[in-house]
């Protein structure tokens, strides 16, 4: 029985059976094709293989049962539909084999176009275009071309040294001054490069063209650029691709035939327009990969007005059906339009913003689905500097912007190049032609991409604004020599390790590094710009949907601070108070003596002297925090690090002792220190004498730092302000510590406070595993709690982090053990539980319990969701991450409906 529903199983589907709610069986691609087959749309016959049978395919290694037989009815189906047969000698049909999983992976996975074509179908191909040899070639030699390089790992560059050869001898750089002739002569020598790396003849089997294909595909999942692509954009592994066999249609025809890429509005700006390329006499990869410049779509309607109109109509029903930026590709067959693509396009993180306020002004979609459309990664590029220009940087070149952006760095030449110096720490900018897929990896390593060829859908832009780099393409005044690692441009020369600079919203290219500015958004969150008077689509944006935002999260938004400066800037950024204010940072500087004499001290009253002379510099500092927060939370953590880290190094001490005692210096107090040092000295420091321990065992240090707090609050509150401390007791592992820091911190508390009208809460990090487990008796002791993130993750994985992020966490990420680093987004299944045990624990033993998180993941986009999802009160994190986590506390009610979940 199990095996017949196996059989039973459908695999493949028309395009007439499926819509574009279907992405996760039939991939975005096929989806997407079928929703257009059933708008009526003219798209070429054919139908799709699911996902499903790529995952059965990948976890087996063989097809699943039953799916030949159906691939097979499927094709009879299109046979009798388009009256051909599959390479037939006569008038063959020919199909492309192409990828498409659920989410967009432009050029991460395989195609492969002319399936079918074979040394006898190839004449019937000519008769059947009028007798266009021409035409007939260039089709044979791209299919064993995409065949060898995508089916059988033949190196392509093989095949594009050959057609450089023939170009070379014909004395032309331009594929359509080859004729018939020339073309057929290729064919013969791709032939040979074909059986030399294989060992077999180029297969003449339609048949088995079409089968090799689709597996092809299917393993092109599990491809190495595909796996980096998924990890850089955080997609499972485990959905798979759809395989879509869909009937040729030929751009390559002649001058009433092309190719062409268009958008909705501008993936760039997201201005309203027409925007896209087109290609004359050419196959829709020639667009994509960038190998020959192309024309912007607007000069089609000089072409071909007809198409041209058929295709403006197309764009506007296509628009508002999916009421988004639509990504379309098409091709022209001898003046008939064919859609062969949409999807929903890929766009920078300023049109992000810009659509989704044009489409709420335009009634497509409300202001919740315009939160939902962008993210807080968005937000974070919008507010990168941008370049400060003056009469001294005048462009050498002016490409297209492709993806914006200002970027500055020495120049490579290779993928490789640009992992291996950024590596080293070095910003690079990765200069090619064009890329493909194969520049993934130094795509990621670059700060930019610069290219001399290709517009805003080559494969360089696509790939870049899905990334968030800053691209320019098409620069074609750029001679680039990738062999000899130097490009010309200008009569000047600029070789490998030169620094360049590349705007990404202008297109212009610069020599030597350009100074940048605060980002128009910076500006805005600063309080410079207003949004309600100023020429800017973009900031208007920004501030509508901040502006939705804020009314819509349940989450506060608090930030680390450690200085007035700090925490007047973030205020401004619009936090709503101090989630984490460390006070180790203020015994740094001239300050260390200080601590030096309080940790030499041997004798009570040396350490009260060293205590004493410490407090007004503390309360002064807690002083300035208080005035700029006025009116909002202030979360102070006492002392954290072991105090040997305000020392000396232990290394550096011995050794400037010795030298001194040799030459027979007073070393008195060096020796002291250095005594001092080896007496602290630990294994692991970050599991010793830190965080409450201190406390503890250091009489009179937790009392100077909550004595300071309560009379700089005092202080506030006599001088007109309000000031609101919340005390953090830091590592704190059993209630009974708590316990003891409490009862002395309450009677300073007392003291000072008086009838001020000052309120003094006290609290933990919670950043042990022990005290996730037992929040409940904690609790008891604790008006908040705040997650010490970083610890918990370091403590509750077993991992330093200064240590294994650059030993090993390369390798996990390889190896698929790591999505992301879980310092950089919340471990939910590990440490989430810790945090999610400790909130219930937590608020069952105490149900007023303020909850909240000051490690890093408080301003990580996925991580507030999850914080959100737990029910915490708020979020901190660093000044420029505030707007960040705004964003997203507001996005996390959105998408989970509006819910609480306290």
């Amino acid at each position: 029985m199990a095996a017949q529903e196996t059989v039973d199983h459908k695999y493949v589907y028309d395009f007439s059976e499926g819509n574009k709610d279907l992405k996760d069986l039939l991939g975005g691609k096929g989806a997407n094709l079928a929703e257009m087959t059933n708008l009526g749309l003219p798209v070429p016959p054919g139908f799709t293989i699911t996902t499903e049978a790529c995952q059965a395919y990948l976890a087996t290694g063989r097809q699943p049962d039953g799916l030949a037989g159906q691939i097979e009815a499927h094709l009879e189906s299109l046979e009798r539909a388009m009256g051909k047969r599959l390479g037939d000698p006569r008038d063959p049909l020919l199909v492309s084999v192409r990828s498409g999983a659920k989410f967009s992976m432009p050029g991460m996975m395989e195609t492969v176009l002319n399936v079918g074509l074979n040394d006898q179908s190839v004449v019937g191909l000519s008769a059947q275009a009028g007798q266009n040899d021409r035409f007939a070639w260039d089709s044979y030699r791209r299919l064993i071309q995409m065949f060898g390089k995508t089916v059988c790992e033949v190196p392509g560059e093989e095949f594009e040294h050959a057609l450089d050869e023939i170009k070379s001898a014909k004395g032309t750089h331009d594929d359509l001054d080859l004729d018939a002739d020339d073309l057929r002569g290729l064919v013969d020598a791709y032939k040979k490069i074909f059986s030399k790396h294989t060992g077999r003849e180029f297969p003449q089997q339609p048949r088995e063209q079409l089968d090799l294909a689709i597996r092809a595909v299917f393993e092109s999942w599990n491809a190495e650029r595909a796996v980096l692509y998924r990890r850089q954009e955080r997609i499972p592994a485990d959905l798979g691709t759809a395989v879509n066999v869909v009937t040729m249609v030929f751009g390559n025809l002649g001058p009433d035939s092309g190719t062409g890429v268009a958008f909705t509005r501008d993936p760039a700006s997201g201005a309203q327009g027409i925007y896209g390329d087109y290609l004359a006499n050419a196959q829709g990869e020639d667009v994509v990969a960038g190998i020959r410049n192309t024309v912007p779509l607007q000069e089609l309607g000089q072409l071909d007005r007809a198409s041209y109109d058929e295709l403006l109509g197309i764009m506007a029903r296509l628009e508002e059906h999916y009421k988004d930026l639509c990504d379309i590709e098409f091709t022209i067959e001898r003046g008939k339009l064919w859609m062969l693509q949409t999807r929903v396009g890929k766009r920078t993180a300023a049109a992000a913003f810009v659509i989704a306020g044009q489409l709420v002004d335009e009634g497509l979609i409300d202001l919740d689905e315009a939160l939902h459309r962008v993210n807080g990664a968005q937000l974070a590029q919008l507010m990168f500097p941008r370049f400060q220009l003056d009469h001294e940087f005048q462009p050498v070149a002016t490409g297209i912007g492709a993806s914006p952006g200002a970027a500055s760095g020495a120049v490579v030449f290779t993928s490789a190049r640009a992992v291996e110096l950024a590596a080293e720490g070095r910003s690079v900018i990765l200069v090619r032609r064009e890329t493909n897929p194969d520049d993934l990896n130094g795509m990621i390593a670059a700060k930019g991409i610069l290219t001399s060829r290709g517009g805003k859908t080559s494969h360089a832009a696509v790939v870049a604004r899905g990334m968030g780099k800053t691209c320019v393409s098409g620069a074609d005044d750029i001679d680039v020599n990738v062999p000899a690692k130097r490009f010309t441009v200008a009569g000047q020369t600029v070789s490998e390790g030169d620094v360049i600079s590349i705007d990404g919203t202008t297109g212009k290219v610069y020599l030597g590094e350009v100074p940048v500015m605060p980002s128009e958004v910076v500006q805005y969150f600063e309080g410079s710009l207003d949004p309600e008077h100023i020429d800017n689509p973009l900031v208007r944006a920004v501030h509508r949907i901040m502006t939705h935002a804020d009314g819509k999260r349940r989450l506060a938004v608090r930030t680390n601070a450690d200085t007035g400066a700090d925490a007047a800037r973030a205020r401004r950024f619009g936090a709503e108070g101090i989630g984490l204010c460390r006070t180790e940072h203020m015994f740094l500087g001239d300050r260390r003596e200080l601590v030096e004499r309080l940790i030499l001290a041997r004798a009570p009253g040396e350490r009260e002297a060293a205590l004493a002379a410490l407090l007004p510099l503390q309360r002064a500092d807690f002083e300035e925090i208080f005035r700029e927060m006025d009116g909002l939370p202030v979360t102070v953590r006492l002392i954290d690090p072991p105090l040997h880290e305000f020392l000396p190094p232990l290394e550096q001490l011995a050794v400037n002792v010795a030298v001194a005692q040799e030459r027979g210096e007073d070393v008195a107090k060096e020796e002291a220190l250095l005594a001092a040092v080896r007496r602290m000295h630990e294994e692991n420091p970050m599991l010793g004498l830190r965080g409450v321990r201190l406390g503890l065992v250091i009489p009179g240090l937790f009392a100077m730092q909550v004595r300071a707090i309560a009379e700089a609050a005092v202080s506030c509150a006599r001088g007109g302000g309000v000031a609101k401390p919340e005390i953090m007791v830091p590592l704190v592992g059993a209630v009974q510590e708590l316990e003891t820091v409490r009862a002395e911190a309450e009677k300073i508390i007392a003291e000072v406070v008086g009838d001020s009208g000052v309120e003094v809460l006290i609290g933990t990090m919670i950043e042990v595993p022990r005290a996730a487990l037992t929040a409940g008796q904690i609790a008891e002791a604790a008006e908040f709690f705040s997650f010490g993130t970083n610890d918990l993750t370091q403590m509750g994985w077993g991992f330093s982090r200064d240590d294994v992020e650059g030993a090993f966490f390369w390798r996990y990420l390889e190896l698929g053990i790591f999505g992301i680093s879980p310092f950089e987004s919340i471990d939910r299944d590990g440490v989430g539980r810790l945090v999610r045990i400790a909130a219930e624990e937590g608020r069952a033993a105490r149900p007023g319990l303020k909850l909240g998180v000051c490690g890093e993941h408080g301003g990580d986009p996925d991580s507030v969701h999850f914080f959100h999802e737990v029910g915490l009160d708020y979020v901190s994190c660093s000044p420029f991450r505030v707007p960040v986590a705004r964003l997203e506390a507001g996005r996390a009610v959105v998408e989970t409906g509006g819910s609480d979940s306290r």
